[in-house]
């Protein structure tokens, strides 16, 4: 018995066996899961890695005349849906969708305007993909003469300032030579050669520019009908056989900012190069933008050049230079830009009051509709306020705030949705202010409530000044006599326009802002008396009026004592 018994194995060895093989097969099942999970890893990081080396797949080719977006689209697809996202959810066209109007919104504006076209119609704006949309149905062109140069911005027509030019040049036009170069000196003569023609003139001339996709006619964003709802260009209806009927013009679109070969950021406005050229030129400090402090301590044997000189961070700020700023825009002279004096309000101001137009006479927009005075019309000068603010001399682009850096996969691209920061506070203002999102909107929102309701002041100041500048008129005024106020008028109404104009309300240099509103308020409050002094009756003498004399700081009674002292 005991021999038999002492064969046998334990029962505790036995049942052990099976929890061996649970933990064998557990360990074997971990360390495949382990395995495949790392090599997912490696190859995720290796496919990120190789997406990082080549950021894009070039299936369609784009060269100098793609104004149309579409080619660029199937090569860069997330800046492309970026881009139109600037419609938002859908593009809007029709008269009952457009924007809100200024003029309904702040009436004093129709009387800042009176006798422009800006007080027909006047609206918000809206986002890149509507730019050559809403400039083409507003009443400002159906109804009123305008400037092609209103072009340079509104569409992407590079292309056909460079066809005009090469044409005026006696060189060669055709297709394949516009697509081999971009060549900026046929483009700046195209755009001199062009800028003083008729509107529908230079629309018809973009029109029939080629876009790089020949025999396709349907672009990106709608176009808008030609001569907008009413059919007319300058209150005329628009022949049958109007050149701009056929062909096909674009927005701003990806060649005006992007060279087509290497995508690198670039300036293609002519505007924009003869103005920074000038700027530079001169004598004004430019801190924010350090390329042309060097440009300045070198040899100077060029004009300053963006596109060879500023740096990569700088050209984040150039690019949206081209068009948010402030230029003449009509038929008497050449688009300019005001920068030969710097870029601040009253060296811009100066620049207009000594420049002459061709014939001689002295610089002005439009005659005041009430008054007669020559005064000036600020475009939108983003740009020039923004050179006086806090960001600009952070190194702080126009691109980190309304273009920020996003991820897609390992890439890192800027948005081209391009909006207000406050839609995208994590992305546009996070990256820099520790605060939370409530806490910066309240700020945002505070300095632009102040602006605004500096403004209201610096608006009633204006009316009132020409309620004063009427009456005196009425009560005979010469205009010798006036003449002095309306060089008033003129200070305080480029003021107040200046900043009504610009659309950050302020926040690009709130006390920047501020400052120039105070000054308008004061202008149209100088002006006021000015002319109320013409239409009152002479004043009377003062001399004989009694006046306290001097007595010092200590009265001669005495305080009376309290009589519980």
């Amino acid at each position: 018995m005991a021999t038999r018994d002492s064969t046998r194995q334990p029962t505790s060895a036995i049942s052990h066996r099976p929890g061996r093989a649970m933990l064998l097969a557990l360990v074997f099942v971990v360390a495949v899961v382990g395995t495949l999970l790392v090599t997912w890893v490696l190859i995720t990081m290796f496919g990120h890695k190789q997406a990082a080396r080549q950021p894009f797949v070039r299936v369609a080719e784009v060269d100098e005349i793609s104004t149309d977006p579409e080619p660029w689209g199937r090569n860069w697809p997330h800046q492309f849906d970026g881009w139109k996202a600037t419609a938002g959810d859908k593009f809007y066209g029709g008269s009952s969708a457009l924007p809100e109007s200024k003029l309904d919104k702040y009436p004093w504006l129709k009387r800042l305007y009176a006798g422009y076209a800006f007080s027909i119609d006047y609206r918000e704006a809206r986002g890149h993909a509507y730019m050559l949309y809403d400039q083409g149905v507003t009443e400002r062109v159906t109804q009123k003469p305008q400037a092609g140069a209103c072009l340079h911005c509104h569409g992407s027509n590079t292309v056909m300032y460079r066809r005009e030019g090469l044409k005026a040049m006696g060189l060669a036009h055709d297709d394949k030579t516009l697509a081999s170069d971009f060549n900026m000196d046929a483009v700046i003569r195209g755009f001199q050669e062009v800028s003083k023609k008729p509107y529908s003139e230079v629309y018809a001339l973009l029109m029939s520019s080629p876009d790089g996709t020949p025999g396709e006619n349907e672009p990106a964003v709608p176009q808008p009908p030609i001569g907008g709802f009413t059919g007319e260009f300058a209150g005329r209806k628009i022949p049958s056989d109007h050149p701009a009927i056929t062909g096909e013009a674009h927005p701003v679109s990806c060649i005006d900012c992007h060279d087509p070969k290497t995508m690198t950021v670039r300036i293609t406005r002519p505007g924009f190069v003869l103005g920074i050229a000038a700027l530079a030129a001169s004598t004004e400090p430019t801190p924010h933008l350090p390329s042309i402090e060097k440009w300045r301590r070198g040899d100077r044997d060029r004009p300053f050049d963006p596109n060879k000189d500023a740096t990569r961070q700088e050209m984040r700020s150039l690019v949206c230079g081209q068009c948010h700023v402030e230029y003449y825009c009509a038929t008497k002279d050449t688009l300019e830009f005001p920068w030969g004096k710097g870029l601040k309000m009253e060296q811009l101001e100066a620049h207009w009051d000594a420049k002459k137009f061709p014939d001689g006479s002295g610089f002005y927009d439009y005659k005041h509709g009430e008054t007669g005075a020559e005064v000036l019309k600020a475009q939108h000068p983003e740009f020039e306020l923004w050179s006086q603010g806090i960001h600009a001399r952070s190194g702080v682009s126009c691109a980190d705030c309304h273009m920020p850096y996003q991820r897609e996969g390992a890439m890192k691209v800027s948005s081209h949705n391009i909006q207000s920061p406050m839609k995208n506070i994590n992305n546009a203002c996070q990256q820099c202010h520790n605060d939370d999102e409530a806490t910066l909107r309240e700020k945002v929102e505070t300095i632009q409530s102040r602006t605004m309701a500096q403004m209201d002041r610096a608006a009633v100041a204006m009316t009132d000044m020409l309620d004063a500048i009427l009456e005196a008129k009425a009560s005979g005024a010469t205009q010798e006599q006036l003449a002095p106020v309306f060089s008033l008028q003129r200070k305080a109404m480029w003021r107040l326009d200046f900043i009504s104009s610009e659309n950050s309300r302020g926040f690009h240099a709130d006390q920047e802002a501020t400052r120039i509103l105070g000054e308008s308020i004061d202008y149209s409050r100088q002006a006021q008396a000015m002319a109320l002094r013409l239409r009152a009756p002479k004043a009377p003498d003062t001399e004989q009026l009694p006046k306290e004399q001097v007595r010092g700081v200590t009265p001669t009674q005495k305080s009376p004592v309290p009589s519980d002292r």
